[in-house]
């Protein structure tokens, strides 16, 4: 496991005012010494990204979106919000390319613009990639990725500022995370894919799915993982602190 570990969390559509207020157990666990190995991002519901901004303010926490509309200009895009109005709200990160995204119709040439237009307003890009388990019981899941990859970052330059979530979509939310050796030497496999595709040498690589605090002691063995995508976990604050705890402790 790395330095600097990321720990980001992906509340999806859950959240109120109540529960922005609970994270600042959080906030006040991330001005500890402890915490100097790592750095947390909130991807809040958009309705609550400006309380985010104003609770962290004087904290290490960064706030990311959970998704983007590709077009900047101002228009008749009912429900989306862009990257302007993310950059405005004080977001620094957004998730792009999430598998629940992905299976309401995010193709990977719309994946492509989403990201072209959070890069040109400066925003890092938290780039989600994964395979099904029929894909992978049919050893696809390599040719799934270099897909996504290669579809998703056309006429894309080599860029830091997009971090690789890997999500096994077969894992996310079942409670089901593949086995050590598995995953390493499926990190160790998109490292080839990103240099060969992208010429990456050292790639910022998260992993999510089902990620939680009695499992992420066995994942933060794999010293290829930058840090974890969290989803129901990261909602709790005790949960939360524990993953961390036990990611860099």
């Amino acid at each position: 496991m790395t330095n600097n570990m990321l720990f980001i969390a992906n509340w999806k559509m859950f959240g109120d005012l109540k529960a922005v207020n609970s994270a600042k157990k959080v906030i006040k666990f991330s001005k500890t010494k402890k915490f100097k190995k790592a750095q947390i991002i909130y991807c809040p519901p958009y309705t609550l990204i400006n309380q985010f901004i104003k609770i962290t303010k004087n904290s290490r926490i960064k706030i990311g979106a959970q998704n983007c509309h590709y077009e900047q200009s101002p228009g008749a895009f009912t429900g989306s919000i862009n990257t302007v109005l993310l950059k405005s709200a004080g977001a620094k990160y957004v998730i792009i390319g999430h598998s629940e995204n992905r299976s309401s119709g995010d193709s990977n040439k719309l994946i492509n613009l989403k990201i072209k237009s959070a890069l040109k307003k400066k925003l890092k890009v938290i780039f989600c990639i994964g395979e099904t388990l029929k894909e992978r019981k049919n050893k696809k899941t390599n040719s799934v990725l270099k897909l996504q990859i290669k579809q998703g970052l056309k006429n894309i330059k080599k860029n830091h500022n997009i971090i690789f979530a890997y999500e096994p979509i077969w894992s996310i939310g079942t409670g089901i995370i593949p086995k050590t050796k598995q995953l390493e030497n499926q990190i160790f496999s998109l490292k080839k894919i990103l240099l060969n595709l992208w010429k990456l040498n050292n790639p910022k690589i998260l992993y999510g799915g089902s990620v939680n605090s009695n499992n992420v002691q066995d994942l933060k063995k794999i010293s290829s993982i930058n840090g974890f995508l969290i989803g129901g976990a990261s909602q709790k604050s005790k949960n939360f602190i524990d993953i961390i705890k036990k990611s860099i402790i």
